[in-house]
């Protein structure tokens, strides 16, 4: 589904990509796991448009999108669910969600997945005439999730899903993904939380400084001694 070769991308004189190449095959799960300032979100910001690479392509679905704009690239069905949220915090509930269907026009469609979205997320169903920005965070992380679900993903890029949540909350979270995943949505995810993220992916990458160090199944990633010294806390 989704093919990156030497993707590279700088902020000005500093290249935070330095040609990295990833695949995310049509139904799996694959994350992004490294220390802060790896390249994580720098890869899914510019897989979906909001950075434009100075080298390398990004086909998704045998089509090259890099540099595409955002919008563009988000009407192909590839989602970004944002680090921190990002939510409309003076917005309700049911207008955040309906936002997250903005490029759509199908009505009956977008009827059927906000009822979707709140067989997964019941709370945000109690909570739909409430202001975005009174939610608490686990609350706020369903949202964007959900209004991300609104789009009619084909891939959903979650950055950093478990940020600052209490560990029920991120249980949650995780049986989502799991459970979006089965229903057929192609996972990308980037998240700090390396052991969760190893245990629910099909693959994943490890990226140090704007490299890929190591690949290799969940599993392979788990076992591996350099990525359990390194990001799962063992000496």
């Amino acid at each position: 589904m989704l093919v990156v070769r030497d993707l590279r991308t700088s902020y000005g004189k500093i290249e935070a990509l330095k040609g990295i190449s990833i695949t995310v095959n049509d139904g799996e799960i694959v994350t992004l796991i490294g220390a802060n300032g790896a390249g994580k979100s720098t890869t899914l910001k510019t897989i979906s448009g909001q950075l434009a690479p100075v080298a390398g392509s990004i086909e998704f679905n045998g089509e090259n999108i890099a540099g595409m704009p955002a919008h563009k690239v988000t009407a192909k069905g590839i989602i970004q669910v944002p680090e921190g949220r990002r939510i409309f915090s003076r917005m309700t509930v049911l207008e955040n969600l309906e936002m997250g269907a903005y490029l759509r026009d199908d009505k009956d469609g977008i009827a059927a997945d906000l009822e979707h979205v709140f067989e997964l997320f019941p709370r945000l169903k109690e909570r739909i005439s409430q202001k975005g920005g009174t939610l608490s965070g686990g609350e706020q992380q369903m949202l964007a999730m959900g209004r991300g679900l609104m789009a009619n993903p084909k891939l959903l890029m979650l950055d950093e899903p478990s940020m600052g949540l209490a560990p029920v909350v991120v249980e949650t979270i995780f049986e989502i993904i799991q459970k979006l995943n089965a229903d057929g949505i192609t996972v990308l995810l980037v998240e700090q939380n390396a052991n969760l993220a190893l245990s629910i992916a099909d693959r994943g990458y490890v990226l140090e400084t704007g490299e890929i160090k190591l690949e290799g199944t969940g599993k392979e990633l788990l076992a591996n001694d350099d990525v359990r010294k390194a990001y799962l806390g063992e000496g």
